[in-house]
Order: structure tokens, then C-alpha cells, then sequence
């Protein structure tokens, strides 16, 4: 049996997370050298580069007047900072690009083909965003403050505090851009429905011009096109959102009725734990392996080698850790949805409840099973999933045995009990 303490067994249980710190390792170096590459290339237009941006001021100040530096090192840090910036802003492909090849892998089929164009969308319209504000926002906005300036005030703005207000500017309205993106997302998710987000056009509206008061500057020229925009994207993302919903809709009934390759869990040859079981057929089961046992459809030894019903034979699969994190997800939204109808049809107390009160109680020691095993308490993780294994319904029951067959395996045991 191996020994929890040894520095060998710990060593091979973190292998694959350090795997994947290494890549994200090599992902953010390629993220750097992309940015320090377009730098190097930008730093030498520094200047030119800040004169470009400072255009729409410049225009409507009186002829002969220009900007100013108070700093002493102003005149040679604001534009760096505009290149490094613009080396980003320009690089932002690059970066998404390494972020999409970090996480991609870890992705079913059709959530790579939904996320893939929204990666590209949200580059595009992050740049459309700084566009607007360079070309519509900023003559309007300079204008503003150019006929405001109270009588005997020269208007001679700082580079310094002038960079930081194009930035902020940039940085709002590039974000402001992605609301069609995070709508897509949020219907697509399952977190709402496109009916849910009409319903809630009025506090959407009150909420963008919330939003643009606090990232645009204290006037109510850059707050009101900040919020104007957003709105409208707001209406393209809901109507984008409504075919996202129906294609999820079709592909959820598809799934149920018809399931697929796409249910395995991506780097791996297991199912998806909502996907419909494809054990061997009743007729012609699969030949066991040696040393492996039958198991009835509670997953224990099926006794005189016969399981309970023909067709529930099955050759027992311990599930892994993302499929036991996603059964017990499964059965909190089940169990949230039950919830749910109880309160629409009045809240009262039904003849199941005392089930539901039961179910709670079950879902609450899987919760303690994995406090347990978070903490080192193999054996108190054990009593838990024997209890488990005794009193809880199907679902329960399959996760304790894919727990307690993780756990005999770390341990070196030959099989659960």
C-alpha cells in the first residue's frame, strides 16, 4: 500500500497540475515577447505616436497654443507609456490567441465552435470602441470643455493628465464595445434567457448610464456616449442571443434523445455525466477483465455473479474528478429546480417534501465527503460515503462510488468496498 506521507506519491499526484503551469508559463512568455517585439518597433515613433492622439485637442485649441509638461521627466515618460500601451492594445490578437490555446484543450466540440468566433468578435470590437472615442467622443468631448472654460482661463492641458484621460477613455469605451460578447455568453451559458434580458431592458438602460458615469470623466457628454452605445449593443447581443438560444435548445433535445462523440469529456474517453449511459447491450455484454466482478445498477457485487436486472449489467468505470464535480453540479440544479416549482405553485408543504429534506441531507454530506478529502480525513470521508451508499438515490450513490474508487486507487487498494 502506498504511504500518504511519501514525497514520491505526492510528487506524481501534482505532476499534472505543475504540466499545466508550464504552459501557462510558456503561454504568458509568448504573450510578453509579442508585446516587447511590437515595443521595440513602436518606441522609436514614441513621439509622433502621442502627437497623433493628441489631434482632437490640439484642433480645438486657439492657434499658437499648445500642450504643456509640468514633470521633469514628463516629456519622455508619456510617450513610453503610449508606446507600451499601443504595443499592447496592438498585440491583444496575439495574447487572446495563447489564452484560446490554453484553454481549448479543456472544451467540448461545440463549446469551441461557439467560443471560438466570440475570441475574434471581442478583439474587433474592443478596437471599434477605441475608434469611436478617438473619432466621434474626443472632438465632441474637447469642444465641450473648449466652450465652458470660464472667461480669463487659458486651457492649456498637461501630456501627463491628457494621456490618462485618452487611456481611460479607450479603456471604457474598448470594454463598453464587449456587451453583445458577455450577452452571447451569459444566454449560451444557461445563466439567462433572451425573454429574461427583454424583461429587463429598463434597468439595463439606467444601469449603462450607471456605467458610464463611473468610467468617463465627471461631464455628461462622454457619460451619455458611453451609455447610448451600449445600449445598442446591448439590442445586438440580444438579438445574436436569441439564435445562440435556439441552437443550444435543439442541441440539448438532440443530445437527450440521440446521444453523441461529443459527450465524452474532452482528453478522455469517458461520458459526459448528463450524457445517456452507453453500457454494452443486454444481449451480448462485454467480457470482464481479470480480476474485475460484475456490479448490479446500485454498483455493488451483483450476487452469484447475476445482476438485478439483465439490462442494467454494466462494467463499472470510476468516474474522474471533473465528472464528479459535475454530478454533484448536476444535482444541485435539480435540486434548485425542484425548489423553484415548490415556490411557483405557492410555497406550501407537499407530500415529498420530507424526500426533498432527505435529499438535502445526502447533498450535504457529499459536500462534507469532499471538506474531508480537501483536509487529509480519508476516514471520515469513508463513514460518509458508506452512509451515502446506503440511504441515497441513483445519482448519489454513483458519485460515492466514484469518489471511494478514487480514493482505493490513490491508496493503492485493489478495488472499494
Amino acid at each position: 500500500m502506498t504511504n500518504p506521507n511519501d514525497p514520491a506519491a505526492d510528487a506524481l499526484k501534482e505532476q499534472p497540475f505543475v504540466s499545466h503551469l508550464i504552459e501557462l508559463r510558456d503561454r504568458l512568455i509568448r504573450m510578453v515577447g509579442a508585446v516587447g517585439a511590437i515595443f521595440l518597433v513602436l518606441f522609436p515613433f514614441a513621439n509622433d505616436l502621442y502627437q497623433l492622439i493628441s489631434k482632437p485637442l490640439l484642433a480645438v485649441l486657439p492657434d499658437g497654443q499648445n500642450m504643456i509638461a509640468t514633470g521633469v521627466i514628463s516629456p519622455f515618460l508619456a510617450p513610453f507609456k503610449l508606446a507600451l500601451v499601443a504595443a499592447i492594445f496592438i498585440a491583444m490578437p496575439v495574447i487572446l490567441y495563447q489564452l484560446w490555446a490554453f484553454i481549448a484543450p479543456g472544451l467540448y466540440k461545440h463549446e469551441r465552435r461557439v467560443l471560438m468566433p466570440m475570441v475574434g468578435s471581442s478583439a474587433l470590437l474592443f478596437y471599434c470602441g477605441a475608434l469611436f472615442a478617438y473619432l466621434v467622443v474626443f472632438p465632441l468631448v474637447f469642444q465641450f470643455m473648449k466652450l465652458t472654460t470660464p472667461v480669463g482661463v487659458d486651457m492649456i492641458p498637461d501630456i501627463t493628465q491628457y494621456l490618462e484621460f485618452v487611456l481611460t477613455l479607450f479603456f471604457a469605451f474598448g470594454l463598453a464595445f464587449e456587451v453583445p460578447i458577455a450577452t452571447v455568453i451569459l444566454v449560451w451559458m444557461g445563466v439567462t434567457t433572451p425573454d429574461k434580458l427583454k424583461e429587463k431592458r429598463p434597468f439595463i438602460i439606467v444601469g449603462a448610464f450607471c456605467i458610464g458615469m463611473l468610467l468617463t470623466p465627471p461631464d455628461v457628454i462622454s457619460q451619455t456616449l458611453l451609455a447610448f452605445p451600449m445600449w445598442v449593443l446591448f439590442e445586438v447581443g440580444l438579438f445574436f442571443s436569441r439564435i445562440v438560444h435556439r441552437q443550444r435548445q435543439t442541441r440539448l433535445a438532440a443530445e437527450a434523445a440521440h446521444p453523441s462523440a461529443e459527450d465524452a469529456v474532452p482528453g478522455s474517453g469517458a461520458q459526459r455525466p448528463d450524457a445517456k449511459p452507453r453500457g454494452p447491450s443486454p444481449a451480448a455484454p462485454a467480457a470482464l477483465a481479470p480480476g474485475e466482478e460484475l456490479t448490479d445498477f446500485k454498483g455493488g457485487p451483483a450476487a452469484d455473479g447475476l445482476a438485478d436486472d439483465p439490462g442494467d449489467c454494466e462494467r463499472f468505470v470510476p468516474l474522474s474528478e471533473q465528472e464528479l464535480d459535475d454530478e454533484l453540479d448536476l444535482i444541485e440544479a435539480e435540486e434548485a429546480a425542484r425548489e423553484a416549482a415548490d415556490a411557483d405553485e405557492g410555497g406550501g408543504l407537499g407530500e415529498d417534501d420530507d424526500e426533498g429534506l432527505y435529499v438535502k441531507d445526502i447533498d450535504l454530506k457529499l459536500d462534507q465527503v469532499r471538506w474531508c478529502r480537501d483536509q487529509g480525513l480519508p476516514a471520515k470521508a469513508r463513514e460518509l460515503l458508506y452512509e451515502i451508499l446506503a440511504h441515497g438515490n441513483d445519482a448519489q450513490v454513483s458519485v460515492a462510488r466514484g469518489i471511494l474508487a478514487e480514493m482505493d486507487e490513490k491508496d493503492g487498494e485493489p478495488g472499494w468496498s
